[in-house]
């Protein structure tokens, strides 16, 4: 049987990202959630019947728990309209991202597990494409300077030094960091 207490579900998915980012996915069983759930041995297996289950609602789960509060997306409506807009909102997600580092390591360990897993890729890839073209799609609808291509770039730029500060944190500081972003955006966003 199956459960669905909706927060006993989401607190097991959170124990299943924290088992990720430090075990890696071959870490990942349902007596690893379970005690870093700290719930009874065997919860995990009444809410998901496979581990490839934990898996895809792990990847959910880091988007779900990564949205941007009101205020950003309040900002990215009625802020101005300039490259300066747009390097707050980019230092504002390289902010949230560097605030949840276990679940971004734990999707680091799911793009690896995708390489080996078809099913997983294919909803990695779904979730992936869809988070890229709503993030282009509000970048294009608020009106801000840039196309397309802007905001790709800054994707993959992005998450590079995402990449860079959360494995290795001593190459890049918070103050190059920042520099950093403001030079990706300065570079993909033509001038005014």
């Amino acid at each position: 049987m199956v459960r669905t207490n909706p927060e006993r579900r989401n607190a097991l998915i959170d124990a299943a990202i924290e088992v990720l980012a430090r075990d890696g996915a071959r870490g990942l069983t349902f007596r690893a959630v379970d005690k870093e759930a700290g719930v009874p041995a065997g919860t995990a297996s009444n809410y998901f019947p496979n581990r490839d289950e934990l898996f895809v609602q792990a990847g959910h789960r880091f988007y779900e728990r990564l949205q941007p509060s009101a205020e950003t997306m309040d900002h990215l409506a009625t802020g101005p309209r300039t490259r300066q807009t747009i390097t707050e909102l980019m230092t504002d997600t390289v902010a949230r991202i560097m605030g949840f580092r276990t679940g971004y390591l734990a999707l680091l360990e799911l793009r690896l597990e995708a390489t080996r897993r078809p099913e997983l890729q294919a909803i990695l890839t779904e979730r992936v494409r869809a988070d890229i073209e709503f993030n282009v799609r509000n970048h294009l609808d608020s009106g801000l300077p840039g196309d397309a291509d802007s905001v790709l770039l800054l994707y993959l730029a992005l998450n590079w030094l995402i990449v860079e500060r959360l494995t290795l944190p001593e190459i890049f500081d918070d103050a190059e960091a920042a520099r950093l972003i403001e030079a990706a955006v300065e570079r993909a966003i033509p001038a005014m």
